[in-house]
Parts: C-alpha cells; sequence; structure tokens
C-alpha cells in the first residue's frame, strides 16, 4: 500500500476549504479502509499567497486533523509554481494533483490508484465530455488542445492537471528546471509507463473561477511558445509569401502600367507593400521577442517559488 499525498494549489479557496477537507479526509479514511492507501497518506494544501482567510483555515485544520498540512508560499506565484512547489515538497509514495474547487471528480482517485497498483507511474484523469462548459469555452479549449497537437506538442486531449504520479516520476520531473512551467505538456516528457481515468467534471462547489480568460490565454500562449519552434518556422514561411506576393504584385503593377490606363502613379506599389510588410514584421518581431524573453528570464534562473512555513504532522509540525 503506498503512503499517498493529495496536492492542492490554493489561491482564496476559504469559501470551498471546509467542504474540501471534509471530503478529502472522508476519502482518505476509506482508501486505507479498503487497502488502497497505507497509513501517513495526507492533505497538503499550498496557499499560493492568498489574501483572504485560506491560510488561516489549513493552518487550523492542521492543528486539528493529522492528514492535513499546509505550505505557504511567500508571494503568488501562479498556479503552475504553486503546483510544482507542491509535488516538489511533499513526501509520499504516489502524490495526486487536483484543485481544490471539488471540480474534479474524487472518485476518480481510486480507479488512478487502481492504475498505479497495476504498474502506471503515471495516471491521467481526462475529462469525458465538457457538455457543462459554455459553447464558447467548449470550443477554445478543444481548438487549443488540437492546436498543440497540430504544433508538435504532446498532450493528452482533454486533461488538465489532475493526475497521478509515482515518487520515482517526482523525482524525474525534479530534474526539469524550466522558469515558464506547463506542467500538462512537461509531464508527457517524462515518458513513463502511464495510464488514463476518465471523469465528469463538476461545477465550482463555492466561490469564483481564479482562471479568467486571461490566464486562461497566458497558459495557453505558455504552452505553445514553451514546447515547440512552431511559431518562429511560421515567420519563415511567411517570409516566402510575402516575398512571392510581392512579385506577384509587381507582375500586376507592371501589367496595369503597360496595358491600361488604370494605373494610379505610385499607389501600388507603395502603400500594399507598406502595410502589408510593416504588419508582417510586427508580428514575427512579437513572436521572436516572446522566445527571447523566456531565453532571458531562464538564463537568470531565478528561484520558481519560495516556501515561508509549513504546517502539518507530515512536516512534524502540528500547526504554523
Amino acid at each position: 500500500m503506498p503512503v499517498v499525498s493529495l496536492v492542492l494549489p490554493c489561491f482564496n479557496e476559504q469559501e470551498v476549504l471546509p467542504e474540501t477537507t471534509r471530503r478529502l479526509i472522508a476519502l482518505l479514511a476509506r482508501l486505507e479502509a479498503e487497502g488502497r492507501a497505507a497509513p501517513g497518506s495526507a492533505i497538503y494544501y499550498v496557499d499560493d499567497g492568498s489574501s483572504d482567510g485560506t491560510w488561516r483555515l489549513v493552518a487550523e485544520y492542521a492543528a486539528v486533523f493529522p492528514t492535513v498540512c499546509g505550505i505557504k508560499l511567500s508571494r503568488n506565484r501562479g498556479h503552475q509554481n504553486a503546483l510544482l512547489c507542491g509535488l516538489m515538497t511533499a513526501p509520499g509514495d504516489v502524490l495526486v494533483s487536483l484543485d481544490a474547487d471539488l471540480q474534479d471528480d474524487l472518485e476518480a482517485i481510486p480507479r488512478m490508484l487502481d492504475g498505479y497498483r497495476a504498474g502506471n507511474e503515471i495516471v491521467y484523469a481526462v475529462r469525458r465530455c465538457r457538455d457543462a462548459d459554455s459553447f464558447f469555452k467548449r470550443v477554445t479549449a478543444e481548438g487549443y488542445y488540437r492546436l498543440l497537437a497540430f504544433l508538435g506538442v504532446q498532450v493528452l486531449f482533454n486533461h488538465a492537471d489532475f493526475r497521478l504520479m509515482s515518487r520515482r516520476a517526482i523525482e524525474s520531473l525534479r530534474g526539469y528546471e524550466e522558469t515558464h512551467l506547463f506542467l500538462r505538456g512537461l509531464v508527457p516528457q517524462l515518458g513513463y509507463r502511464t495510464s488514463v481515468v476518465e471523469f465528469e467534471r463538476a461545477a465550482r462547489f463555492a466561490g469564483e473561477s481564479k482562471y479568467p480568460l486571461r490566464k486562461m490565454l497566458s497558459l495557453a500562449w505558455q504552452g505553445v511558445t514553451s514546447f515547440t519552434a512552431y511559431p518562429l518556422r511560421l515567420i519563415t514561411g511567411a517570409g516566402a509569401l510575402v516575398s512571392l506576393g510581392s512579385l506577384l504584385l509587381s507582375a500586376w503593377a507592371l501589367g496595369i502600367r503597360l496595358f491600361t490606363d488604370d494605373a494610379v502613379p505610385g499607389w501600388a506599389s507603395v502603400v500594399i507593400p507598406m502595410y502589408l510588410l510593416g504588419g508582417v514584421q510586427l508580428l514575427s518581431l512579437g513572436i521572436i521577442g516572446e522566445y527571447l524573453a523566456k531565453v532571458y528570464e531562464s538564463t537568470k534562473k531565478r528561484p520558481r517559488f519560495h516556501v515561508e512555513t509549513v504546517c502539518g504532522n507530515g512536516f512534524g509540525k502540528d500547526s504554523s
């Protein structure tokens, strides 16, 4: 029986935390009773610089329940860095990462553990369908996964960050020192034996989503630029097309000048190339700049997170 650690990043989740804790404590007790998890299994909340009472609740629960532990970051570092911190800090033979808003189906965790016992180092939880999402969310999300696949990024369709990883996989992940994290694209790079379980994603139990459109677009762009140089190759292709278009435009302008009386002196040769090339150049410089910025930030080798304090029996502390 493995020691199971449940890792949950939290950012301003005080409204949902009481119900999440109740359900997770009951789940761990059931897993131990069924022989799926060993004593010492615990819940590890990672407070990502919350401004509400999230950490106060985590510390209170850690002082009362031996299966609850907390990790407090010194400031907000974003969901991916908070999740990585939990994975790198929490002990255990098996680590399951999930969201604190109870949208991830907890009943999928026993099936994930069965997959681990069958010899899989990583078990992905994948959404069965997106019927509960709005039309815009469903189309954009599924389109994004297809775009990543088209660009050559190895990701699982409809998989976010609900997954099980063995200690061996966690230690392998520790060797990746990327500054810009996109874990759903990074974990498949490990290459260990994997399996998939399907689940139905529920509505958020309480509170508001901490991933508005702006953050979703940022994460999407992170996934593209962190795992493929395809956009840079598109610039080369665009340059070739613009060159071809310029030749055709020159032939057209020459034909108008030689065979008709409709030519406006200087218009075609100045205005059209100016706007076309200007737009392509600005777009190309923006994409190149994005990659250069990532190189610049990676060379500084700054820490991805700082742990301010921890609490809970899993760290040998009753409270903090």
